[in-house]
């Protein structure tokens, strides 16, 4: 979710589930993952004495047991953990997406170049003690092009990666299928992690299960799912991101209302949260937390099986989409905090530009295209995900499609029980879930081939690749993707976004903002992100 064409192949089940945390950045995988390592801190560790010594405690409002394998995972929390115990030959502003020098010592020159040479950050080694070597990092890229190796990082480099080469003990080079600048921010995405570790029988298991060794500024101590990870500085990091914080409890708390409650009051048991209801702004920020949010592509889409009639019939699925009342969804579910979508892009994407087909709300010509397609007495039943802000959404759903006359029925459940479903192929009429390619970056071409391709799992799901005009669209992506041009490339994502726009196959109804909230009596050069999961690389004691 390619060793020809930049699109996700169908991995096994078994890995899917693990790391598709981006349906919403927050599936919580049910499964009885042992610890990794024994003797926790207490859940309840605040760390309150000890000054600057303390412990920051942090709550995650998604799940920590998903996969920890940075090849693997689209984990919300697994991603946010692992960007402070790995690091990547660049890693990238959280905010920005800049690149910058992490385990290499400097970012290239030319970035249009079909050679990169990087060479490895001197006195660089792993939490265990041992050195970062050149042999390292030629593992891990191996693994990622590994034809006969699934694995999700393969869609972000396969396309235009060829091969990494060692050149000597700390030193490589990146060897690229043709000039390809966007692919250095992407360079943050495989995490380079010890081969001395996880080149051994059944380690590759083990860093699905929370196994955490790199070479970061923290390293984890203890890892409990559905409970807590535990971090703490790794003295031996040399690079560009100094920890500020000795310890670190990483709480995983999914429902709202005890997520809120650990940051609230005087007795609050955490400084920081993620994943805060809009419903609970007012309240924060009254009893002295700073509240922000991040606006980016997090979004709730409708996806369609468009082998279910009448949804092969794009006017049918123009229809429900033009038939929902946006604009009151944004104002009562999400409590102005959002956008109706305007393109699959947000409106804040640098490739953004307002798609030829809108679907502003228009019960009326709802109605009319329902009746070019010659449907009547549609019923429908929407399988949700349950993810909380997505069942606020979905009444106005509901109310929307009743009032042009098709009957519908709302199916919220489990995340994994939903994809589960599908994986299994069984047949559904509509999902309404969230998704967000944010964590992985900003470039449009790595967000609209995470979400079409001839391979990818969501186009398994819609059973839509086969469609005549879904193979050309295939070819427009990887046209686009090769081309040197910029302002060209620009245009040509553009217009097959415009494409995408009109078959409304998989595609966002709203974007959305995901709210941070932190005591800035306590912590300082908090920056709240637009995707799921908190990053404290810059953050420090007040």
């Amino acid at each position: 979710m390619r060793d020809v064409t930049p699109d996700v192949p169908a991995p096994p089940r078994r890995s899917f589930l693990k790391y598709t945390g981006a349906l919403g950045a927050a599936a919580a995988v049910s499964a009885s993952l042992s610890a990794c390592s024994s003797g926790p801190e207490s859940t309840n560790d605040t760390g309150t004495g000890g000054g600057r010594d303390r412990t920051l405690t942090a709550v995650i409002g998604y799940g920590n047991d998903g996969s920890w394998d940075p090849t693997q995972t689209a984990s919300a929390f697994c991603m946010a953990a692992n960007h402070h115990i790995y690091e990547g030959l660049l890693d990238t502003d959280p905010i920005s997406r800049e690149p910058y020098a992490a385990l290499a010592t400097e970012v290239p020159e030319n970035p249009d170049s079909t050679s990169w040479r990087f060479a490895l950050r001197a006195g660089a080694t792993f939490h265990d003690g041992k050195p970062v070597t050149a042999d390292d990092v030629v593992f891990v890229f191996e693994r990622i092009l590994d034809p006969d190796t699934q694995t999700l990082a393969k869609g972000f480099f396969a396309s235009w990666l060829k091969e990494v080469r060692k050149i000597d003990a700390r030193t490589v080079e990146l060897v690229l299928k043709f000039p390809f600048p966007d692919g250095l921010s992407r360079l943050t995405l495989a995490k380079i992690m010890p081969r001395h570790v996880f080149s051994k029988p059944g380690a590759w298991d083990e860093a699905i299960k929370g196994k955490a060794i790199g070479s970061g500024p923290y390293r984890q101590t203890a890892h409990h799912p559905k409970s807590n990870t535990t971090f703490e500085a790794f003295d031996g990091y040399n690079g560009p991101r100094k920890p500020a914080f000795r310890k670190m409890n990483w709480l995983t708390i999914v429902d709202a209302a005890p997520r809120v409650a650990k940051i609230s009051g005087s007795s609050a048991g955490a400084q920081i949260a993620d994943n805060i209801p809009y419903a609970n702004i007012g309240q924060l920020e009254s009893g002295g937390m700073t509240v922000a949010g991040g606006a980016g592509m997090n979004n709730l889409f409708l996806m369609f099986n468009t082998r279910h009639k009448p949804f092969d019939d794009p006017r049918v699925r123009q229809a429900l989409h033009y038939a929902i009342d946006t604009g009151k969804m944004v104002e009562v579910a999400l409590k102005g905090h959002g956008k109706p979508s305007s393109s699959f892009l947000d409106e804040a994407n640098p490739s953004y530009r307002r798609a030829r087909t809108v679907y502003d709300y228009d019960p009326d010509k709802a109605k009319a295209l329902l009746k070019q397609a010659g449907v009547k007495g549609l019923s429908i039943e929407i399988l949700a995900v349950n993810v909380s802000w997505i069942v606020d959404c979905l009444p106005t759903v509901k109310a929307s499609w009743d009032a042009i006359g098709v009957q519908t029925t709302l199916s919220p459940q489990e995340t994994t029980a939903v994809f589960t479903k599908m994986d299994q192929k069984q047949d559904y009429q509509v999902v309404a879930a969230a998704s967000n390619p944010n964590q992985f970056g900003l470039d449009a071409d790595l967000i609209m081939h995470y979400n079409y391709g001839p391979e990818n799992l969501w186009m398994q799901y819609t059973r839509w690749a086969s469609d005549p005009v879904a193979k050309q669209l295939f070819k427009d992506m990887d046209r686009a993707t090769r081309e040197p041009d910029p302002a060209k490339k620009k245009a040509m994502v553009q217009d097959y976004i415009d494409v995408v726009a009109e078959q409304a196959v998989l595609y966002p109804v709203v974007h959305n903002e995901l709210m941070t909230a932190w005591n800035p009596a306590l912590l300082s050069g908090i920056r709240a992100q637009p995707y799921p999961g908190i990053n404290l690389l810059q953050a420090k004691w007040a």
